[in-house]
């Protein structure tokens, strides 16, 4: 009875492309299969492979007589992370990493809450073009428009200069750590650079999570004689914490593998990025380069497991 109702409603069609068609239309999970098939390979092979490969070769270890790659498994290699030189690296990353995320939270929380629910029509519109323009344009120009910017002879100094708080932003240099011989070879503007560069990434998830919140949820509060800080505390924060977390997903990922913005902004101090670089070109040291890669991505599926705990791929 069937197969007569599929006839009457689409006839039997000749030719192979006939055929296949209504063959697909009677089984529509082959014709899943077969469209998600090749992706899914191609995801299967490329990247699970080669994150397979990347964990494989950080099992090996290198001779230090030949310099070639010993293949014999061995935890030799993530025993040299250990070492003093390589633990400050990784402890520098994951460092800048958590402070880049803690203050583009901070900034993004107020521009988020006023598009969210102060921004209407035409400003809404801006706040979008404000906040996606940057990422329209060149990775690199950005970081060297910077680097200008930073520089001893750039505008911020003139600025600094102009303002007569020369003597603060020399003070501020002179500190052993954040300092150097200008900002754009130190740490504080390989900050400001992270900073800015992934803060559109913070600002849109956290903007998507305050526009989920009921304002009537912020009226009761009011009305029941909740302080604006208690409003915030209580009702406010607590919505919005997926979306924060969602967007430290991204900033706090990208600041743990880039290695240009250190590489072009800041002092010579390697981050894990510039480390990985350095050993698999310069230096030669594939295991070595391999095992430096595997710590941000135990590192982020750490990070990834307690962000979903929290809930923070809804605010995706």
């Amino acid at each position: 009875m069937t197969v007569v109702a599929e006839n009457i409603i689409l006839p039997e069609r000749r030719g192979t492309a006939g055929r296949l068609s209504d063959f697909f239309w009677r089984h529509p999970h082959v014709l899943l299969a077969v469209l998600l098939g090749p992706p899914l390979l191609w995801l299967g092979v490329v990247y699970l492979g080669s994150l397979f490969a990347l964990l494989l070769q950080s099992f090996f270890s290198i001779d230090d007589f030949s310099g070639l790659i010993n293949y014999d498994f061995t935890l030799a290699t993530y025993r040299q992370l250990l070492s003093e030189a390589n633990l400050d690296i990784i402890i520098r990353t994951v460092t800048m990493a958590a402070a880049v995320t803690l203050v583009s939270a901070l900034i993004a929380f107020p521009i988020a809450y006023y598009a969210a629910r102060y921004a209407r029509g035409k400003w809404k519109v801006l706040f979008y073009l404000g906040v996606m323009l940057p990422l329209w344009s060149s990775y690199l120009v950005k970081i060297y428009a910077w680097k200008l910017i930073l520089a001893k002879e750039g505008i911020l100094t003139w600025f600094f200069e102009k303002l007569n708080l020369l003597w603060l932003l020399d003070a501020w240099l002179a500190l052993p750590v954040v300092g150097g011989n200008s900002l754009s070879v130190s740490y504080t503007g390989t900050f400001i650079v992270f900073v800015y560069v992934w803060m559109p990434f913070m600002i849109l998830p956290i903007q998507a999570a305050l526009e989920r919140v009921p304002s009537n949820l912020i009226e009761a509060s009011s009305d029941l004689g909740g302080t604006p800080a208690q409003t915030f505390r209580y009702v406010l924060f607590p919505l919005a914490l997926p979306g924060i977390v969602a967007g430290s997903i991204f900033t706090f990922s990208l600041t743990l593998g880039d290695y240009i913005i250190p590489q072009i902004v800041g002092s010579s101090r390697l981050f894990i990025g510039q480390a990985v670089y350095a050993q698999q070109g310069t230096a030669g040291n594939i295991p070595l380069a391999a095992a430096f890669t595997v710590v941000p991505i135990v590192i982020m599926g750490l990070y990834l497991w307690m962000a979903k705990r929290m809930g923070a791929f809804d605010a995706l």
